[in-house]
């Protein structure tokens, strides 16, 4: 028996080969531990949807971590942790001014950004996993 589940919700991109799934679903007694698998901005096709529009591809990426908390009984309240790859640090403030629209009053979850040198899509600017606790 696991003591975990993993989980592809509805309406979230996945991997065309079951690569990976979209979350680990993890009971902790009266808690849940939620850990998403890094979103990009693609779109069911698996094509990325914003071309060089950092600020699209992060309201992408964010509305699928939305769906994927949503699934859960989740919210942005319930992120935890953050950890986003970008292709271009020096842009890293059109993403942060995006991110702080989904968490509006609350306190920011804890949080690494760094550069990377490509994401698994070519055209990819941005890959973000989360963490949550409910």
């Amino acid at each position: 028996m696991t003591a975990f589940t993993l989980d592809d919700p509805a309406g979230v991109p996945s991997s065309a080969t079951k690569a990976f799934s979209n979350v680990a679903v993890i009971p902790l007694g009266e808690r849940t531990l939620l850990m998403l698998a890094g979103q990009v901005a693609w779109d069911d096709d698996h094509k990325i949807v914003g071309g060089d529009d950092l600020r699209a591809q992060t309201r992408r990426v964010m509305d699928l971590i939305g769906e994927v908390l949503a699934a859960h009984g989740a919210g942005f309240a319930d992120v935890i942790s953050l950890r986003t790859f970008l292709t271009d640090i020096s842009r890293i403030r059109e993403y942060g001014e995006v991110r702080a629209e989904y968490f509006p009053g609350l306190p920011a979850p804890t949080s690494t950004t760094v550069q990377v040198s490509s994401l698994f899509l070519p055209d990819a600017l941005i890959e973000v996993e989360a963490t949550a606790i409910i």
